[in-house]
């Protein structure tokens, strides 16, 4: 009988990632459509002289609304420290999260100069550099939108300036490049990632533009690619909206394997929406593992995965599920693409065809690597993560 611990998960996650490589380096993945540069930014609490760091910034986002809610009625000042300019956006956090790993991903999205749309902006520069070090390729197809991302030692508030995403739809996609083309690019990709659905107006125009003339076209017999979807936080969108998208994933799922990735105030509101009604307002880990049942027999789709800041739930259509407790870090380095890697990871744990806890494993591994050392990891990297899985802080 297998053990079942979470050491002996996160083991045999390990094995199958250090044996890994040259599989992956033969997986093509095709990636779209956002881009954002990302400013990562402390707000200052109080300052001590006018020295760049000698300050206090204010720890956490209670601490925060606090401090704006006792500006009500009158006004506030706050000092914004940018730390660091980074390239961003769900779509390049994914791919280049694959990428460190050694798969050949294509990037399409909103990578691209100011001056020259058709040129990467010079923040992207190392996110061009890894895609085409792995063997794949970026195309830009507009300007990046941009983000403040304010961090905190319990979250971040992402303030999204997302204006140049609005030019990118199915029909600029056909007109760029062609239908023949980009059958051949998405119908031959084993894994296709579309993300940030909430920020991107013709996001929801390119899963139904990509179910009508490439999926629904892939000859019977053939290998069809795996479809991985995050919205990013819904919240501003209306219950009709979420249900529209959540019933053209059932659409596209008739036709290829689509998992839904979640974070856990994503997955609160999809599961109000549809109806399934399973996560309460602090619920427990195995509800969250019951939410993925419930929402992935609900919108009759291959995978539903949740992933709290703690750890992550997850089910699959063949009966799997389950919860793995991840490496918990309660002072990151860098918080901004947490998410963003566990879905690297969990993808990852996909294409290698592991179960469910192990998938869950290598996907919380991935993030708590990147927020411990604020940046991607390797193959490597994430092995040793999983052989020596550091109990949560």
């Amino acid at each position: 009988m297998p053990d079942t611990t979470r050491q002996a998960i996160a083991a045999a996650a390990a094995a199958a990632v250090s044996a890994s490589a040259a599989r992956l380096s033969a997986t093509p993945i095709v990636v779209g459509c956002d881009g954002f540069i990302d400013a990562i930014i402390h707000i200052v609490d109080q300052r001590r002289s006018m020295a760049d760091d000698d300050c206090t910034y204010i720890d956490t986002i209670e601490a925060f609304g606090r401090r704006v809610s006792a500006a009500a009625g009158k006004s506030t000042n706050m000092e914004m420290v940018v730390r660091e300019e980074r390239f961003g956006g769900n779509g390049p956090l994914l791919a280049g999260g694959l990428a460190q790993f050694g798969a050949p991903v294509r990037y399409i999205g909103c990578v691209g100069s100011d001056d020259d749309a058709r040129r990467p902006h010079v923040v992207f520069a190392p996110f061009v550099e890894r895609l085409t070090k792995a063997g794949g390729s970026v195309t830009p197809l507009a300007p990046p939108a941009r983000t403040d991302a304010l961090e905190f030692s319990d979250g971040k508030l992402m303030m999204g300036k997302p204006a140049n995403l609005d030019s990118v739809t199915w029909d600029r996609l056909k007109e760029d490049f062609g239908l023949p083309a980009l059958k051949q690019a998405f119908g031959n990709a084993e894994l296709i990632g579309l993300v940030n659905w909430v920020m991107m107006r013709g996001a929801q125009g390119i899963w139904q533009g990509l179910v009508d003339d490439v999926l629904s076209a892939i000859p019977a017999g053939s290998p069809r690619p795996r479809v991985f979807i995050d919205l990013c936080d819904p919240a501003k969108r209306t219950d009709a909206d979420v249900a529209s998208a959540m019933a053209l994933l059932g659409v596209m799922a008739r036709h290829v394997p689509v998992t839904l990735g979640l974070n856990l105030s994503e997955a609160q509101r999809i599961d109000q929406v549809v109806g399934t009604k399973a996560i309460g307002e602090k619920p427990t880990d195995d509800q969250l593992r019951q939410a993925c049942v419930a929402i992935r027999a609900k919108l009759g789709i291959d995978c539903v995965v949740i992933h709290p800041r703690h750890g992550a739930a997850g089910a699959f259509a063949d009966g799997q599920s389950a919860w793995f407790t991840g490496p918990l870090v309660r002072h990151p380095k860098l918080s901004t693409g947490a998410g963003d890697h566990f879905n690297a990871g969990f993808c990852l744990g996909q294409l290698l065809g592991l179960p469910v806890e192990q998938a869950l494993a290598v996907g919380t591994a991935t993030s708590g690597a990147y927020v411990r050392d604020a940046m991607s990891p390797t193959l490597d990297r994430l092995a040793a993560m999983l052989r020596d899985m550091p109990a949560p802080e």
